[in-house]
């Protein structure tokens, strides 16, 4: 069979780096980039060190409005999807290019596997929840990282077959740990001491394109106790800049602002971190994973397990309840098990090989 994948940021270069291994072992991938993140800091590095195959085609979409960016990428994808035929779709999570690639395989009358289906916030003010609930709904064969997303799709009454496969986030995070320990020097490049410093990110259109919402990030930012390091998104960066916002962090005398970050040297300061304050769903698992407290910059997350497991805590851009909650203990009960063990990827191939053997 002819898998075509679409892909376009980090957290899907991740994901792809788990399922496209063994997918092309049972079946020919064509896999396209759109370009969603441009900037090499944010693609080519992830390539280079997941081992994620070189994308067949790369659209080059990147920049815009989400409308502008979506409208790109199904535009580009119809020419792709006609000159490849695939016998099924597969996208991941929630982004433009997720939303772009199963609209545009429905619509030519292709099936489309979801990876990452039934997620939920229950925040339709996020463009990624709306997309998240489109996707799903375009979707035959949606493949659902825990039992919560399951339940979602069934209580929304979707149409595709769903299946519980685990989260294959999850298995790059428990392949790449003994890796990123020993190749990455981002702890001594920083000056950094274990458990001594926090880790933040920031990208979510509802925290940096406000001016008012930003300048309080930026106060939550210059607030926290222990020497910060924030890894710079793109985005964030230029809305620092144009509010003129960057230069308080700069000045703040406990925050460190770094380019954006290779997998494996974020996984290190992940690893490490005495907390991690994000506004990111991947960074909040990926912390769950790791062991490792973290205090959600959100008022709702799709990830609730880790919130109902005592180690993930929302504070939206409330600086005062994220010092309350930076100043709690780690949590002292184990961790349950929640992400499918590190065998995600095989159960979303098993689950790919049954439907298309079916079709």
């Amino acid at each position: 069979m002819r898998i075509l994948t679409v892909i376009g940021n980090r957290p899907q270069f991740v994901k792809a780096a788990a399922v496209s291994r063994l997918l092309r072992k049972r079946h020919e991938e064509v896999l396209v980039h759109t370009g969603q993140h441009y900037d090499d800091e944010l693609s080519q590095v992830f390539f280079e060190e997941l081992g994620v195959p070189a994308p067949d085609r790369r659209l080059g979409a990147g920049g815009g409005s989400n409308t502008e960016q979506t409208a790109r990428i199904l535009g580009l994808l119809e020419g792709v999807l006609l000159q490849t035929a695939p016998d099924l779709v597969l996208v991941y999570g929630d982004t433009n290019s997720t939303l772009a690639g199963a609209l545009a395989a429905a619509q030519a009358g292709m099936p489309v596997a979801h990876v990452e289906a039934g997620m939920r916030s229950f925040d339709r003010t996020m463009p990624e929840e709306l997309n998240r609930v489109v996707v799903d709904h375009a979707s035959l064969l949606l493949l659902c990282s825990t039992e919560t997303a399951v339940a979602n799709l069934r209580r929304e009454a979707v149409v595709g077959q769903a299946h519980l496969v685990g989260d294959v986030m999850a298995d790059v995070s428990i392949a790449f740990r003994p890796i990123a320990a020993e190749r990455s020097s981002a702890l001594a490049d920083l000056g950094l001491l274990e458990g001594g410093y926090l880790l933040a990110t920031a990208h979510r259109a509802g925290n940096v394109d406000e001016a008012e919402r930003l300048a309080r990030l930026v106060e939550l930012l210059e607030s926290l106790p222990l020497p910060t390091v924030l890894p710079l998104h793109p985005r964030t960066a230029a809305r620092l800049e144009a509010t003129g916002l960057r230069g308080r962090l700069e000045a703040a005398p406990r925050v460190r602002l770094t380019p954006p970050m290779g997998y494996l040297d974020f996984m290190h300061l992940e690893m490490h971190a005495r907390a991690i304050l994000t506004d990111s769903g991947g960074v909040q698992k990926e912390a769950y994973l790791l062991g490792v407290p973290c205090v959600t910059l959100r008022e709702s997350t799709e990830w609730t397990e880790t919130v109902e497991a005592g180690w993930n805590t929302l504070v939206g851009l409330d600086r005062d309840a994220a010092l309350r909650a930076l100043g709690r203990p780690v949590p002292a009960a184990a961790r349950p098990e929640l992400y499918g063990g590190g065998r995600a990827s095989e159960r979303v191939c098993d689950a790919i090989d049954a439907y298309t053997a079916r079709g």
